[in-house]
């Protein structure tokens, strides 16, 4: 029968022989077999060889994937290990910088020109400002009610700045800093940080001597190690060139924060360490009184611009250092205002402009005791020997001598020697040496310019303020390669009576007199005289850059002819001063005929000089005399204290 082996009772079974086959055994393993075909057929169907192509591009791109991952993997751990490490506990750390005491200056006399004055800012931090949209942008609108910001600004500054402290309000005022304090605990991640701003005692006095700090800018930050958004730094004169003596070294309030950037623990305090202080070879009493000869002197010719330097020859100190117009600095040290700012850039007598450092300018007749001591170093000419000047020579062009060009004194000088020469000015007899004449050997653009480059000109006198030029000696391989001229007897005269080319700043002129008083020795300038450091104050030695650079006998002669000019020549004005002076004027052309350049350089006292002083005044109109009564109020002032 079909059907599945059956019990014939309970606890016993039928047991065949596994030789015996059912029929309905052999029925059903047909039917699996044929089931199994079915199913065969269709997976047979499905199933498509990969070529050896297809392998080989599979197991390549696999093989680069995971050289990539090992790659960068090994380069994040070895190559950045560190580094990401250092981020990630930073990120751990908020730190709250502590202002460094900066450093203060001092006048030689020991009387203090800057104060540290407290400040306080309003600081954010982008990494505790919360990330929702609505919640960040409601404390933005709370931000631009406290600041010059406005709701876009902060918006623009939070998504581009790449630093996480954001600097929302400087230099808070006693309301604001109230108004700020009442509404902090509404501005998760802000704080009021405390710092300090210069205040100098004269800051109009000072401006282009001491200079001024001001908060650090974007470009600074990316320029300078160590600074943050809140932090002050030299921007220009003293300031500025001593910035890593004064700065000191800021210190840090830290504390721990969790995941979400809240902070959880106080994790104590870096100490900051205050700036080295300076004192200056400045007097500032002889400051003042520079600061009002010569902006009482500009009135009364009506020009605006001028300069005076008074040095000491002894050691190449700076005592002096007056440009005007100048500047309040004390404006930019709390935070100038953008319109205040424009006004000054805008300003044609250009008031931030150093003319001292900077400014370059053609010398006129300063420049004769220099080319008589070349003449005599040179040996072209014997210093007693008479010159007869007529008022003008006249010379012939070299290749059609129809052609005659005339070059004029400014009056007709008689007979002189070098010293009468030096003493009244003559334009014919430093026409004769410098470019020869007649008979007399001339000393040549090449030796003219050899011996202004020992006396200090077309270098850089070494000053601790930046932005000094180096000024221009013109030569005849300079003429051509920037003018593509050739060089002609007129640029040789011009040269000599310092016309021309010739481009030199007040410093280098300063210097080159200060040779000639202390018989033949270059400075170094310097405006710092001692740094002030824990263990005492360190004098800063004074630098020279050349010596004996012209034999003392033939300063001498130069100095006597200095001398005479005040006695009985152009600078007859100084002969009722206390003491004996020595000076010499110079007159130089602009190209506005009507406006000339005055200057005017003394040494006193003429024996054993100790000051050297340096006026120049610009743009003034006609023949006024406007330099020699500066210098002659000043040295009245300085020799009576």
């Amino acid at each position: 029968m079909f059907g599945l082996p059956f019990f014939k009772d309970k606890g016993s079974f039928v047991t065949r022989s596994s030789k015996e086959v059912e029929f309905q055994e052999v029925f059903l393993d047909k039917l699996a077999a044929n089931q199994q075909e079915r199913e065969g057929g269709f997976e047979r169907k499905i199933e498509i060889p990969l070529s050896q192509f297809v392998l080989r591009v599979l197991y390549f791109g696999f093989v680069v994937i995971l050289t990539v991952f090992f790659i960068r993997t090994g380069y994040l751990q070895i190559v950045q290990g560190e580094e990401l490490s250092e981020r990630a506990k930073m990120n751990a750390i908020r730190s709250i910088a502590i202002a460094a005491e900066r450093g203060v200056m001092y006048d030689s006399s020991g009387i203090q020109l800057v104060f540290n004055r407290p400040s306080f800012d309003l600081v954010c931090d982008k990494l505790e400002i919360s990330q929702k949209r609505g919640v960040r942008e409601d404390m933005f609108k709370e931000l631009a009610g406290l600041s010059d910001f406005s709701f876009e600004d902060l918006k623009d500054v939070f998504d581009r700045q790449s630093s996480s402290t954001m600097l929302i309000g400087e230099n808070l005022s006693h309301e604001e800093l109230i108004m700020v304090e009442t509404r902090l605990e509404n501005l998760e991640g802000c704080w009021v940080q405390e710092n300090t701003i210069r205040e100098y005692v004269q800051g109009s006095v000072l401006s282009h001597l001491l200079g001024y700090t001001a908060k650090v800018s974007p470009e600074e930050l990316e320029e300078f190690s160590g600074y943050g958004v809140t932090d002050q730094i030299g921007k220009v004169g003293v300031e500025q060139s001593f910035e890593s003596v004064l700065r000191g070294k800021p210190g840090a309030q830290l504390f721990e924060r969790d995941a979400y950037g809240k902070i959880v623990k106080d994790k104590g305090e870096i100490p900051s360490e205050p700036g080295e202080s300076l004192v200056l070879w400045m007097d500032l009493g002889l400051q003042e009184k520079v600061t009002q000869a010569l902006s009482d002197n500009l009135k009364r010719i009506g020009s605006k611009k001028g300069v005076v330097i008074a040095m000491d020859p002894r050691s190449g100190g700076i005592l002096s250092l007056v440009s005007m117009p100048g500047f309040d600095i004390n404006a930019f040290s709390g935070g100038i205002s953008q319109k205040e700012y424009s006004q000054l850039l805008e300003d044609p007598a250009e008031p931030l402009f150093n003319r001292a450092v900077g400014g370059l300018y053609p010398t006129g007749s300063t420049i004769k005791p220099l080319v008589a001591s070349a003449a005599l170093a040179e040996d072209i000419i014997d210093p007693d020997e008479l010159m007869f000047t007529q008022g003008y020579i006249e010379v012939p062009n070299r290749y059609d001598p129809e052609i005659v060009y005339k070059y004029l004194d400014w009056k007709n000088h008689g007979w002189v020697d070098m010293r009468d020469a030096i003493a009244v000015s003559s334009n014919v007899y430093f026409y004769t040496i410098g470019g020869g004449y007649g008979r007399q050997e001339g000393l040549g653009p090449s030796r003219i310019t050899q011996y202004l480059s020992l006396f200090g000109w077309g270098e850089k006198t070494g000053i601790d303020i930046q932005g000094e030029k180096s000024g221009l000696l013109p030569t005849p391989e300079w003429k051509q390669e920037v003018k593509g001229e050739g060089w002609w007897d007129g640029d040789t005269y011009l040269l000599s009576i310092g016309q021309g080319n010739l481009l030199t700043t007040p410093l280098q002129v300063v210097r080159a007199f200060s040779a000639i008083a202390n018989n033949g020795t270059v400075f170094e300038l310097q405006v710092v005289k001692e740094i002030v450091r824990d263990e005492g104050q360190q004098k800063i030695e004074s630098v020279v850059v050349r010596e004996d650079i012209i034999e003392q006998e033939i300063l001498q002669i130069v100095r006597e002819g200095m001398r005479q000019a005040v006695t009985s020549g152009s600078s007859v004005l100084l002969n009722s001063l206390s003491v004996e002076v020595a000076a010499k004027t110079g007159t130089a052309q602009t190209p506005d005929p009507d406006i000339l350049h005055n200057w005017v350089t003394v040494f006193a006292p003429y024996e054993n000089p100790e000051i050297v002083l340096t006026v120049l005044i610009e743009d003034v109109r006609g023949e006024q005399i406007a330099a020699l009564p500066i210098a002659k109020e000043i040295l009245e002032w300085y020799f009576s204290q």
